[in-house]
């Protein structure tokens, strides 16, 4: 690592133009290719997975996406002629416009079932020649505009209008959380170090990190399935840990510096120890979030990948880009008044002083009476986590101001709080009329059932051998009884009429895909912790040949992840956080949070238990003075985690912005999660149990001591006397 940071300094227009090289020309061919993004979701071995086969076998020329016009009135009812005629006008116009396939009225011969018993909602089907993501927004903006005009001209209206794409449309401007993210970084590192260059250099290292892995990502997009939220995804992950490690990168530089050591000899010190634990630390982090594998799930591989690509790439910057870029401003990373201080005063003492200091010896001082606050204030938050529930987020779960929020809730108003999440049960009928039979006593069956809303059986053809009924329950998409009816058709209802014939039926739809997701997740759920938390501590183990330490880091790991979840449950499936955090209306938490939570929340806290716990290793090695070991590296370190976690929080937090309940969710949980995880665990609980468990911190066994490798991640450092006038040699470090 010391000759990697040496060679850099010394060529650091090079290493500069190489990373100008990679960021604009993989931008340039990404721009040239183009991306292919997919949203490939598939559930493998389930009854939705199997409904969603039968029906592209059995309808191959489905149209493409379809959005929803609803209307009200106050008065009357919408045959009445004035709206009658505002609104054929108006669907007459959508119609007209650029890549819409279809219209489909309650105007129309067969529209009556689109308008609501009480003959006040009705509600247009409006289906594009196009899937959503190819439409541009301008196009839906457009769509909407039109659709929604007789909500001014006609007195006593509501005109609303739903769909996927159109809530897309409604979405924030893209990179708006990105900007908001580095913006709110700035202000925190300027604080920090007093130094606009020193306050660049981490955010510098962070955009060619990430800039260059974002448009990677859009050309391995033509390889492999990746979903379309997967660079966002990578870029705040990216923005955050990038900063970060750089950050830590910096910190130590600048110390090195005002230590006595000229800028080169600073910056290879600063790199040979906190770059180490740059690298250890992005490993853990990858390690983490490749553990989505251990789901099996083809949608949470491609975010994985996507993520694992842009931390290896921030590493890389960290420790190439930015000791390259330390050589371009030397001395300049101090601020005037420290340049000035070191010239008038000399050399800092090597004693850390100040705020972190004082509070590092109060902790070595009062380690039971903190240790038990931060547990009990861990162990409140982590209470509603008991009564977490996966489900997924729908436009029913919007911001209220919102037109899918209000189309959505027009159509339960109207029809009933099913009508936005039917279910569909394919039934595969070879056997002819005894089949048909069988299908018939089903749907009578499922009439019969309480919770079921509306029945509606699709006529079948002639020869076909595929049936599909709709299912309208009678609570919404996201309510528990909605589960346990599906349970119910699955379990009784359809074995029941299955006896005695041929037919094969399945219970599929939107709401039951959720359902099965969840449980795919549950069931997967306790190996995908098992996995990252064993290669965490074996990870741990081999660097600070300890037991007692990565039991620890797992112990802290749990606690964080809880109280995270309790934090979400509370805000968003307990409705505390509303619009204020885009909660929208209470619901359950989106079944892929945990994972991609757990995978980042298990790789950043390692992250805070690396930096923290290497320069107490570092310390211990040393003097072998634990007490010394745990103040000294809670003193030099703590500042730098807390400044690295508000960071975090700025980047996380940042995606509320974004207008999406599911990423506000993943955003709040992980910024909560880090927040809890530094200034609670890393900065009071950890170093409480540390000089409680004394010695015992740093034991291994004799044998497994011999037969595990050894793997540094700060070496002690070789101090020589270093001026300006010194004559460097490179390191064969």
């Amino acid at each position: 690592m010391a000759a990697l940071a040496r060679w850099c300094y010394r060529h650091k227009w090079t290493v500069v133009l190489f990373w100008v090289l990679a960021l604009f020309g993989v931008g340039i061919a990404s721009n040239t290719v183009g991306s292919n993004y997919a949203n490939v979701f598939q559930l493998p071995g389930t009854e939705s997975a199997k409904v969603l086969t039968l029906m592209d076998q059995a309808f191959p020329n489905r149209s493409g996406e379809a959005d929803s016009v609803v209307w009200h009135t106050d008065s009357g009812s919408v045959n009445d002629a004035a709206v009658k005629d505002e609104m054929t006008a108006a669907l007459a116009k959508v119609a007209k416009l650029p890549d819409v396939g279809s219209v489909a009225s309650p105007y129309d011969a067969q529209g009556a079932g689109r308008i609501s018993k009480d003959g006040r909602t009705a509600y247009a089907t409006v289906t594009w020649s196009k899937l959503g993501n190819e439409l541009t927004v301008d196009q839906v903006n457009t769509f909407v505009d039109t659709a929604r005009a007789p909500d001014s001209a006609a007195k006593g209206l509501e005109v609303e209008v739903g769909g996927q794409a159109v809530q897309q449309a409604e979405q924030p401007p893209m990179g708006l959380s990105e900007i908001v993210g580095i913006a709110a970084a700035a202000i925190v590192l300027y604080l920090a170090f007093g130094s606009l260059f020193g306050m660049l250099l981490p955010i510098l290292t962070a955009v060619f990190g990430v800039g260059t892995s974002v448009s990677a990502i859009a050309l391995l997009s033509h390889g492999m399935d990746l979903g379309d939220i997967a660079p966002t995804l990578a870029s705040l992950v990216g923005l955050g840990v990038g900063i970060d490690y750089a950050l830590f990168i910096v910190t130590r530089h600048r110390k090195g510096i005002l230590r006595g050591l000229v800028p080169e000899e600073a910056a290879v010190k600063a790199v040979n120890t906190s770059g180490r634990a740059v690298l250890f630390a992005g490993g853990t982090v990858c390690i983490a979030l490749l553990g989505m594998y251990a789901v099996g799930l083809n949608f949470l591989d491609g975010l994985a990948v996507s993520a694992v690509l842009t931390v290896i790439l921030t590493v890389a910057a960290s420790v190439t880009l930015l000791p390259a870029m330390l050589g371009v401003l030397g001395m300049r990373v101090l601020s005037r008044r420290q340049r000035k201080r070191l010239a008038q005063h000399g050399p800092e003492s090597e004693e850390a002083v100040g705020a972190a200091a004082r509070w590092s010896g109060f902790v070595q001082r009062h380690p039971r009476v903190l240790g038990v606050i931060a547990v009990v204030v861990m162990a409140a938050l982590a209470i509603p986590a008991l009564s977490l529930r996966l489900g997924s987020s729908d436009q029913g779960n919007n911001q209220a101001s919102t037109s899918t929020r209000q189309a959505y809730d027009l159509l339960a108003d109207g029809f009933g709080p099913g009508f936005n999440g039917p279910l569909t049960i394919l039934a595969e009928v070879p056997g002819g009329a005894g089949d048909l039979t069988a299908l018939d006593g089903l749907v009578a069956d499922i009439r019969k059932l309480d919770g079921v809303a509306a029945v509606n059986a699709v006529p079948v053809k002639a020869g076909a051998t595929v049936a599909v009924v709709q299912v309208v329950p009678t609570t919404s998409p996201q309510a528990v009884q909605t589960d346990e009816l599906i349970d119910r058709l699955r379990d009784d209802v359809i074995p029941a009429a299955e006896k005695g014939s041929t037919m094969q039926a399945y219970v599929g739809g939107q709401t039951a895909i959720f359902k099965d997701f969840a449980h795919v997740i549950m069931q997967k759920l306790p190996l995908f912790i098992g996995i990252i938390i064993a290669l965490g501590f074996v990870l741990l183990m081999l660097a600070f040949r300890s037991i007692v330490v990565p039991l620890t880091a797992a112990a802290m790991n749990l606690i964080a992840a809880a109280a995270a979840f309790g934090v979400l449950v509370a805000a968003f499936q307990w409705g505390w956080g509303g619009d204020l955090l885009s909660a929208g209306r209470a619901g359950p938490i989106d079944s892929f949070i945990p994972v991609i939570m757990l995978s980042l929340l298990f790789g950043l806290s390692m992250d805070y238990q690396v930096f923290l716990v290497s320069r107490m290793h570092e310390e211990w090695v040393h003097t072998r003075d634990n007490a010394r070991a745990v103040r000294v590296g809670l003193a030099e370190t703590s500042r730098v985690i807390n400044s690295a976690a508000v960071i975090m929080i700025c980047v996380f937090g940042a995606f509320v912005l974004m207008g999406q309940r599911a990423t506000a969710m993943f955003g709040i949980g992980l910024a909560g999660a880090v927040a809890l995880d530094a200034f609670v665990l890393r900065t009071i609980l950890v170093p409480s149990l540390m000089h409680l468990f004394g010695d015992s911190n740093w034991w291994l066994p004799g044998w497994l001591d011999k037969r595990l490798p050894h793997m540094a991640v700060e070496p002690a450092d070789e101090e020589e006397p270093v001026g300006e006038a010194k004559e460097l040699v490179p390191s064969h470090d």
